[in-house]
């Protein structure tokens, strides 16, 4: 009967083990609201990082990927987290440049180093360190960078635009730093959601957009109903998408999962900056041979640009500070340290 009795308490201690270990693993489903109505932001960015997780966590974390518009709105991902609407979100930081412009830094803007150099900044030269402090202290959630791509298009317009007279006037679609730069410059700029850029430039209301690199732009048809393609991306040399996750999901993983999904977000960064840079070269071929006409704009008006952004950003290290402040100097001081590489490295000669 004792032989019976310990047989029989070690099969409870081990069915015991056997449910804990099935509670641990169960599949958890996280709702990720975000800012990209579809195309390669929601397919390439979100769903890639989405598809990462699962993988890493080996399916215990599973994020839900909602296109623009299905939770809260699409230019404030940052809001919706915050407020628990959505325990997760993937954006673009610069969208919420209008509460603390720093976010225009760390997701890149008219003043960005080169893409590459952007992520050399991040990953290698502590820019990821400063992105997570900031959003913790700035907005009290989880941020890390969770997709990124090269140069964008500067324009899809319908007029032609070489110098910074044909900027004047000019009805332009654009978000984060640039549409305050550009308004400096004589730009008549307006801020609007994915969804709503290409009904606004086929009616008209805007005479030029900016959204992203070719092969982002390509599918979504700009090409169809703007003449002009306005090159280079000046506005925007790299981006930078991001991951956010409400504080206390994020406590509630336990450090190895915490691990993998960082893994993930930075995998699906390294692997969107590659595939988008090969849809880029693919892409161009392919507006060129639909007649698109191409502009490149003169070098009066990247000089102009250029100094126009530093007087942008001096103006609010002065008024801000802050962390506005100390990213612009990290940067700026990263790039210092990064400028030999044109000496021995032949794609930046």
């Amino acid at each position: 009967m004792k032989a019976f009795r310990v047989a029989g308490a070690a099969a409870a201690a081990a069915a015991a083990l056997l449910l804990g270990a099935q509670g641990s693993n169960a599949q958890q489903n996280v709702r990720t609201a975000t800012s990209w109505p579809g195309g390669v932001h929601l397919e390439q960015f979100a769903q890639g990082f989405s598809k990462q997780a699962d993988a890493l966590t080996g399916g215990k974390v599973k994020f839900q990927i909602f296109p623009a518009g299905t939770i809260g709105s699409p230019l404030k991902i940052t809001e919706a987290v915050q407020k628990k609407v959505a325990p997760a979100g993937h954006t673009w930081p610069g969208y919420d440049w209008g509460i603390d412009k720093a976010g225009a830094i760390f997701g890149g803007y008219v003043g960005s180093p080169p893409a590459e150099a952007l992520l050399h900044w991040i990953y290698a030269g502590g820019g990821i360190e400063l992105w997570k402090q900031w959003r913790l202290e700035k907005f009290g959630v989880v941020g890390m960078p969770c997709g990124s791509h090269s140069d964008e298009i500067h324009m899809h317009s319908r007029k032609p635009v070489r110098t910074l007279d044909d900027l004047k006037g000019l009805k332009l679609r654009t978000s984060g730093a640039w549409a305050e730069v550009a308004t400096t410059l004589g730009a008549s700029t307006v801020i609007l959601p994915g969804g709503e850029v290409y009904p606004a430039l086929e009616r008209g209301v805007v005479d030029a957009i900016e959204w992203g690199t070719p092969g982002i732009n390509l599918p979504l048809g700009f090409h169809k109903v703007a003449k002009y393609i306005i090159l280079p991306g000046v506005h925007q040399p790299g981006a930078v998408q991001e991951c956010l996750f409400d504080k206390a999901l994020w406590d509630g993983f336990d450090a190895v999962t915490r691990t993998q999904i960082e893994a993930a977000a930075k995998q699906a960064t390294i692997e969107s900056w590659m595939n988008v840079n090969v849809m880029d070269v693919d892409a161009l071929e392919k507006l060129k041979a639909e007649g698109v006409e191409f502009i490149r704009v003169d070098q009066s008006y990247i000089d102009g640009v250029a100094k126009a952004t530093r007087e942008w950003e001096d103006k609010y290290i002065a008024a801000d500070g802050g962390w506005f402040k100390k990213v612009v100097e990290h940067q700026r001081a990263f790039m210092t340290r990064w400028k030999p590489a044109g000496t021995y490295r032949s794609e930046f000669k």
